[in-house]
């Protein structure tokens, strides 16, 4: 039988868009463990509400929320500064919150709005806690990213879609990113302690998909599990004793599966890594690029 659980009091977790969806299910699920949970959220006033449920719920009174707004990269530094100032570890960051956007938009960084949150959002909030996931070491990262990636492509004249745009695409490439984050990360992490996987949660009925046509939005809730299973994956990440020590994985159903052909290409990854370093004012995880060409 799968061991999927552990006791994860006094282990400091941070959930990203915890306050619906897979987030909401991921942030109760860790809580019933017994984990020191940090919500992130954008909407304080519907999180309030989620917070006081989950630990009431679960009898745990451990449960914080911390209010960041993902597309804002002012609000990402605001955020993780309050977050290192006030916690002295971090065990687990789960990157979970995402958009699915039918029009494309721009963000007040003037970066498409897809792009900025589900993959710029995971990048520069994980840099920014990568001193404080290091000293807390053994510590994961889990990247939730989806089997739409195999749709997506990482074309660096359109990147945010500059030239061509559509609403689904926009999704499965920045969801391809994630997993080329991941993998990348995972290198430059090598010996530090901090593993880093990323996984498809299944076809989730959540309110991600409110953007779309309402016909749409029906169909897909007929074929789809519920929150609380899509949940699982993430969980199990964080959580489960079998996966220490595991880094720069794919998981479905938590079981570890191959991903896209593309997205095991380490030069698109690299080249990625540092046009996001760019367009969020990062250097990387301190690694230089010669260590980490020595590393492969």
């Amino acid at each position: 039988m799968r061991t999927e659980q552990t006791n994860l009091t006094g282990k400091v977790c941070l959930v990203t868009g915890a306050n619906s969806g897979i987030g909401k299910s991921t942030a109760h699920a860790l809580g019933k463990l017994g984990a020191t949970v940090v919500m992130v959220c954008r909407d304080r006033k519907r999180a309030e509400a989620v917070r006081d449920g989950i630990a009431a719920a679960t009898g745990n009174q451990h449960v914080e929320l911390m209010i960041c707004d993902l597309s804002s990269q002012a609000d990402i530094r605001r955020f993780a500064a309050e977050f290192t100032d006030t916690h002295e570890r971090l065990d687990v960051l789960i990157n979970n919150a995402g958009v699915v956007l039918r029009q494309r938009s721009l963000t007040a960084d003037g970066i498409e709005s897809t792009f900025a949150v589900n993959h710029l959002g995971y990048f520069l909030l994980t840099n920014l806690l990568l001193d404080l996931l290091k000293k807390s070491a053994p510590a994961r990262v889990v990247n939730v990213s989806s089997a739409a990636h195999a749709y997506g492509k990482i074309d660096f004249d359109n990147l945010q879609g500059e030239k061509k745009y559509g609403g689904f695409s926009a999704y499965a490439n920045s969801k391809l990113a994630n997993v080329l984050f991941t993998n990348e990360l995972a290198r430059r992490l090598d010996g530090t302690g901090v593993t880093t996987n990323c996984l498809h949660p299944g076809g989730v009925a959540t309110g991600l998909f409110r953007n779309l046509p309402k016909p749409i939005e029906a169909l897909i809730k007929l074929v789809t599990i519920s929150a609380d299973k899509g949940a699982e994956t993430s969980v199990y990440l964080a959580s489960s004793p079998e996966v220490q020590g595991v880094t720069g994985k794919y998981f479905a159903k938590k079981r570890e599966t191959r991903t896209s052909v593309e997205s095991y290409n380490e030069e698109a990854a690299l080249r990625l890594w540092q046009v996001s370093a760019e367009l969020s004012g990062l250097n990387g995880p301190g690694l230089s690029e010669a260590r980490l060409q020595e590393n492969r």
